[in-house]
Protein backbone atom coordinates (compact mmCIF):
# COMPACT_ATOMS: atom_id res chain seq x y z
CA UNK A 1 0.00 0.00 0.00
CA UNK A 2 1.54 3.29 -1.16
CA UNK A 3 2.32 6.29 1.76
CA UNK A 4 -0.16 9.62 2.07
CA UNK A 5 1.39 12.61 1.11
CA UNK A 6 1.72 15.83 3.09
CA UNK A 7 0.50 18.91 0.68
CA UNK A 8 -1.23 22.20 1.52
CA UNK A 9 -4.80 22.72 0.46
CA UNK A 10 -6.57 26.09 0.87
CA UNK A 11 -3.55 27.06 3.24
CA UNK A 12 -3.86 24.32 5.68
CA UNK A 13 -2.15 21.27 5.87
CA UNK A 14 -3.49 18.00 4.43
CA UNK A 15 -2.91 14.74 4.04
CA UNK A 16 -3.86 12.99 0.72
CA UNK A 17 -3.94 9.19 0.34
CA UNK A 18 -4.53 7.57 -2.86
CA UNK A 19 -5.37 4.01 -3.88
CA UNK A 20 -6.59 2.11 -7.04
CA UNK A 21 -8.88 -0.13 -6.09
CA UNK A 22 -9.88 -3.49 -7.44
CA UNK A 23 -13.62 -3.14 -6.95
CA UNK A 24 -16.42 -0.84 -8.81
CA UNK A 25 -17.19 3.05 -7.77
CA UNK A 26 -20.14 1.83 -6.82
CA UNK A 27 -18.87 -0.64 -4.15
CA UNK A 28 -16.43 1.43 -2.97
CA UNK A 29 -18.96 3.78 -2.73
CA UNK A 30 -20.86 2.04 -0.07
CA UNK A 31 -18.28 1.14 1.56
CA UNK A 32 -16.99 5.15 2.27
CA UNK A 33 -21.09 6.41 2.71
CA UNK A 34 -23.14 3.90 4.67
CA UNK A 35 -22.69 3.93 8.10
CA UNK A 36 -22.91 0.18 8.66
CA UNK A 37 -20.18 0.01 6.13
CA UNK A 38 -17.91 2.77 7.41
CA UNK A 39 -18.07 1.10 11.03
CA UNK A 40 -16.41 -2.22 9.41
CA UNK A 41 -13.58 -0.18 9.11
CA UNK A 42 -13.47 3.28 9.66
CA UNK A 43 -12.85 5.09 12.67
CA UNK A 44 -16.48 5.52 13.79
CA UNK A 45 -19.50 4.72 11.94
CA UNK A 46 -20.83 8.27 10.86
CA UNK A 47 -24.62 8.78 11.72
CA UNK A 48 -25.43 10.21 8.26
CA UNK A 49 -27.45 9.48 5.22
CA UNK A 50 -24.86 11.22 3.78
CA UNK A 51 -26.81 14.39 2.68
CA UNK A 52 -25.39 17.70 2.36
CA UNK A 53 -25.77 20.41 5.15
CA UNK A 54 -27.02 17.25 7.84
CA UNK A 55 -25.14 17.86 11.20
CA UNK A 56 -22.88 15.11 12.77
CA UNK A 57 -22.68 14.73 16.62
CA UNK A 58 -20.17 11.94 17.41
CA UNK A 59 -17.88 11.40 20.50
CA UNK A 60 -18.81 14.89 21.41
CA UNK A 61 -17.73 16.45 18.78
CA UNK A 62 -20.05 18.05 15.86
CA UNK A 63 -19.77 18.26 11.79
CA UNK A 64 -21.31 18.88 8.65
CA UNK A 65 -21.37 16.75 5.28
CA UNK A 66 -20.36 19.48 2.86
CA UNK A 67 -20.72 17.98 -0.38
CA UNK A 68 -22.56 14.39 -1.77
CA UNK A 69 -22.58 13.81 -5.26
CA UNK A 70 -22.72 9.88 -5.05
CA UNK A 71 -20.98 7.81 -6.52
CA UNK A 72 -18.20 10.16 -7.02
CA UNK A 73 -17.60 12.97 -3.80
CA UNK A 74 -18.73 12.71 -0.08
CA UNK A 75 -17.64 16.01 2.02
CA UNK A 76 -17.80 16.73 5.73
CA UNK A 77 -15.91 18.98 7.88
CA UNK A 78 -15.75 17.72 11.72
CA UNK A 79 -14.14 19.02 14.73
CA UNK A 80 -12.37 21.86 12.52
CA UNK A 81 -11.09 19.45 10.36
CA UNK A 82 -12.19 19.23 6.38
CA UNK A 83 -12.27 15.38 4.90
CA UNK A 84 -13.31 14.00 1.76
CA UNK A 85 -13.62 10.83 -0.40
CA UNK A 86 -13.44 11.57 -4.42
CA UNK A 87 -13.98 8.27 -6.68
CA UNK A 88 -13.45 7.69 -10.07
CA UNK A 89 -13.84 4.92 -12.31
CA UNK A 90 -10.10 3.38 -13.15
CA UNK A 91 -10.50 0.65 -15.44
CA UNK A 92 -12.60 -2.04 -13.90
CA UNK A 93 -12.11 -0.80 -10.56
CA UNK A 94 -11.96 2.66 -8.70
CA UNK A 95 -9.48 5.29 -8.09
CA UNK A 96 -10.22 6.09 -4.59
CA UNK A 97 -8.86 10.15 -2.98
CA UNK A 98 -9.08 10.72 0.57
CA UNK A 99 -7.84 14.04 2.17
CA UNK A 100 -7.61 15.29 5.54
CA UNK A 101 -7.14 18.86 5.80
CA UNK A 102 -6.39 20.35 9.17
CA UNK A 103 -4.97 22.65 11.25
CA UNK A 104 -1.37 23.88 12.35
CA UNK A 105 -0.03 22.12 15.23
CA UNK A 106 -2.21 18.72 14.48
CA UNK A 107 0.70 15.83 14.51
CA UNK A 108 1.04 14.90 11.09
CA UNK A 109 3.06 11.65 11.14
CA UNK A 110 0.95 10.55 14.00
CA UNK A 111 -2.91 11.55 11.90
CA UNK A 112 -0.78 9.66 8.64
CA UNK A 113 -0.12 6.54 10.10
CA UNK A 114 -3.60 6.40 11.88
CA UNK A 115 -5.37 6.62 8.59
CA UNK A 116 -2.97 4.25 6.86
CA UNK A 117 -3.84 1.77 9.51
CA UNK A 118 -7.73 2.43 8.43
CA UNK A 119 -7.28 2.33 4.87
CA UNK A 120 -5.50 -1.36 5.63
CA UNK A 121 -8.87 -1.90 6.77
CA UNK A 122 -10.66 -0.84 3.98
CA UNK A 123 -8.46 -2.95 1.64
CA UNK A 124 -9.22 -5.75 3.73
CA UNK A 125 -13.01 -5.22 4.26
CA UNK A 126 -13.59 -4.53 0.21
CA UNK A 127 -11.91 -7.86 -0.32
CA UNK A 128 -14.77 -9.71 1.93
CA UNK A 129 -12.33 -9.62 5.06
CA UNK A 130 -11.71 -8.06 8.21
CA UNK A 131 -8.79 -6.89 9.77
CA UNK A 132 -9.47 -5.48 13.35
CA UNK A 133 -8.46 -1.99 14.63
CA UNK A 134 -5.81 -3.62 16.77
CA UNK A 135 -4.62 -5.76 13.86
CA UNK A 136 -4.56 -2.86 11.70
CA UNK A 137 -2.51 -0.89 14.27
CA UNK A 138 0.14 -3.21 15.12
CA UNK A 139 2.87 -1.42 12.43
CA UNK A 140 1.68 1.55 13.98
CA UNK A 141 5.29 2.83 15.25
CA UNK A 142 7.03 1.44 12.16
CA UNK A 143 4.72 3.60 9.83
CA UNK A 144 4.42 6.20 12.20
CA UNK A 145 8.11 6.37 11.94
CA UNK A 146 8.67 6.42 8.12
CA UNK A 147 5.91 9.19 7.76
CA UNK A 148 8.02 11.30 10.75
CA UNK A 149 10.84 10.77 8.57
CA UNK A 150 9.03 11.43 5.25
CA UNK A 151 7.95 14.71 6.51
CA UNK A 152 10.47 15.92 7.98
CA UNK A 153 9.01 16.38 11.33
CA UNK A 154 9.79 15.59 15.04
CA UNK A 155 8.72 11.84 15.96
CA UNK A 156 9.24 12.24 19.67
CA UNK A 157 5.55 13.21 20.06
CA UNK A 158 4.12 10.11 18.37
CA UNK A 159 6.28 7.31 20.24
CA UNK A 160 5.13 8.96 23.09
CA UNK A 161 1.43 8.70 22.22
CA UNK A 162 2.42 5.03 20.90
CA UNK A 163 4.18 4.38 24.22
CA UNK A 164 0.60 5.91 26.42
CA UNK A 165 -1.43 3.98 24.05
CA UNK A 166 0.68 0.51 24.85
CA UNK A 167 0.82 1.06 28.09
CA UNK A 168 -3.16 1.31 28.06
CA UNK A 169 -3.93 -1.79 26.68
Amino acid sequence: MSDGTLETIGGRPALRFERVLPHSIERVWRSVSEPGELGKWFPAAAPWTPAAGEKLEVFGMSGEVTEVDAPNRLAWNFNGDDYSFDLSAEGPGCRLVFIHAFSQGTPTAQTAAGWHSYLARLDVHLDGGHLSEMDAHANWDATHERYAASFGVDPEPGRMFWAQFLANQ
